[in-house]
């Protein structure tokens, strides 16, 4: 059975001067601030887009790994992924770079980078971002 998530934006004002809140409503986890600046310089305790789906993307694919190690009989002791997303305004996303490290008990690194390539190319995630380059630095700890 599929399961929708939602999230709601809402945005007040004009783009460089307005802000907003993104509430994520499935899970009442958070709301979060956002606004240009954060989008286009950074800025403290507030998100953005790119954040936000740097996070989907850490997640997915760390979860998509950790199933492939587990179907094939290689239980990870940890995964810690970092999605780095990058905007340019005027452009859009143009990137997500992954840095993984984890702890595999009984896994060669040329075999780690080969789950984690995988990983990559297949998480849901991934997928939805085939439209902008994915690159990938794996490291076993």
């Amino acid at each position: 059975m599929a399961l929708t998530s939602e999230a709601t934006a809402v945005w007040n004002g004009a783009l460089a001067t307005g802000s907003g809140t993104v509430t994520l409503d499935s899970s009442h986890a958070a709301e979060f601030p956002v606004n240009w600046k954060a989008r286009a310089e950074g800025a403290a305790n507030t998100t953005n887009p790119e954040e936000l789906l740097g996070a989907a993307h850490a997640a997915c694919f760390s979860m998509a790994l950790s199933h492939a190690l587990g179907e094939a009989g290689h239980t990870p002791e940890s995964i810690q992924t970092t999605a780095a997303v990058t905007f340019a305004p005027g452009v859009g996303v143009v990137g997500s770079h992954l840095l993984v490290n984890a702890s595999v008990p009984g896994l060669t690194a040329a075999q780690f980078e080969e789950f984690a390539q995988d990983a990559k190319a297949n998480c849901p995630i991934s997928k939805a971002l085939a439209g902008i380059p994915i690159t990938l630095e794996a490291e076993l700890a």
